[in-house]
């Protein structure tokens, strides 16, 4: 019933404005406490800007603390409040999870990629310019699309295990004037529907590495990694364990948080940890020596993941020299050096793999080089400023506010 009032009561602009005057001091007291870091233009503000993503990084700065690296949205949500900034916008910035925010202020632009969007329009101008930038393919794929390996998993093994990645239906597509992405065709099409223009931005790759001019293709032609955040199930462990216990001839390197899964590392036990060509090592910090060597030592990254907006890990191990082999759904270019799975199922990846373990050293060389080119080329946080600063501007000058 009270749920109900609230939603009633939520189109007068007399309830909102009482409710936005009744929270100002709880905003004063998130403004104190990080919830919104502010950024000044050089000269004269333009207007204002929300951006509302991730802004830990930035509180980071603020206490001088070290900025955190472990996730590319902490760089992507620096760069986009700070292209605002440069283009002569004074620019707020809250973590997207922030559900208390309430604006103080007219914004000219408003950046969001989760909830806040839908739920910040009725204090918004018409004027307003609303971007969404999609860090997942939609909500209604993605958790389609890992039911969907969840069940096929109980059909192969008889048993059910949590899903681990579902995400909160939300509207903002709805609502967004603008769509961004750094995910390819694949996370495009899960948008189409609504008939929003969308943007590609380049993913970020936050740590480069030199190209492995020494490494000896040779002998790591039968070595693979996959490597990935939670989620196991969702970005094809389980099939790439199957896969590897029909491939004895070849070694996988699994990293990533697999014991944070009870359930799935009970299922996988023996493949886990009594197969003698599969080790878990677990997470690894990109910048360790443990995860130098698994990459110097491997020759391609097996990830068969059933939904992505443009893979970051994948992208990580390209800029370390490795061949990916990749799903559609993983939402990655793979072009001519890299292996795009015909789909995700067991035999599907032993025929990836088998066609990258077969090749000679010297074509096994050149398609490590492309792919490590592609990514120092497109995937560097320069790339990502320069394309979405150059998108933004774009958007300004239709709306006549560049």
């Amino acid at each position: 019933m009270l749920r109900n009032l609230h939603r009633y009561f939520q189109r007068f602009h007399f309830y909102l404005w009482l409710r936005e005057a009744i929270e100002v001091l709880g905003q004063v007291g998130n403004r104190l406490h990080g919830g919104v870091v502010t950024l000044e233009p050089s000269g004269n503000s333009k207007g204002a800007v929300l951006v509302s993503y991730d802004n830990r990084a930035l509180l980071c700065k603020m206490r001088g603390e070290p900025v955190p690296t472990s996730h590319p949205q902490y760089l992507k949500t620096t760069v986009m409040a700070q292209t605002f900034v440069d283009l002569g916008y004074q620019v707020d910035v809250i973590h997207c999870e922030n559900q208390r925010f309430i604006p103080w202020k007219s914004y000219d632009v408003v950046v969001d990629t989760r909830f806040n969007l839908q739920r910040l329009v009725p204090y918004l101008s018409r004027d307003c310019i609303k971007i969404l930038h999609c860090d997942t393919a939609h909500a209604a794929f993605q958790n389609w699309a890992e039911m969907s390996r969840l069940m096929a998993l109980q059909k192969r093994k008889g048993v059910t295990i949590p899903a681990n990645r579902l995400e909160t239906l939300h509207l903002g597509v709805e609502h967004a004037d603008y769509l961004t992405t750094c995910g390819n065709e694949f996370t495009m099409q899960t948008y189409e529907y609504a008939g929003k223009p969308i943007f590609r931005l380049p993913m970020v790759v936050q740590h480069m590495y030199a190209w492995p001019d020494q490494k000896d293709f040779e002998s790591s032609r039968r070595r693979f990694v996959w490597f990935g955040s939670r989620g196991m199930v969702h970005k094809g462990l389980d099939l790439t364990l199957e896969a590897f216990v029909q491939l004895p001839d070849c070694q996988l390197t699994v990293v990533g948080p697999v014991s944070d899964e009870p359930e799935f590392v009970n299922l996988y036990r023996k493949e886990l940890f009594h197969t003698a060509n599969i080790k878990l090592v677990g997470w690894q910090e990109r910048h360790s020596e443990t995860f130098r060597q698994i990459l110097n030592q491997s020759v391609a990254h097996v990830f068969p993941s059933c939904s992505e907006a443009g893979a970051a890990v994948v992208l990580e191990t390209m800029a370390a020299g490795l061949i990916p082999i990749v799903t559609y759904e993983a939402s990655v270019d793979v072009e001519d050096f890299g292996i795009l799975l015909r789909g995700a199922t067991v035999e599907d990846i032993v025929s990836g793999v088998r066609s990258v373990a077969s090749v000679s050293a010297s074509e096994m060389r050149r398609r490590a080089k492309k792919a490590w080119e592609y990514a120092h080329t497109n995937n560097t946080p320069e790339a990502f400023a320069k394309t979405y600063r150059a998108t933004m501007e774009m958007i300004l000058a239709k709306h006549g506010k560049r």
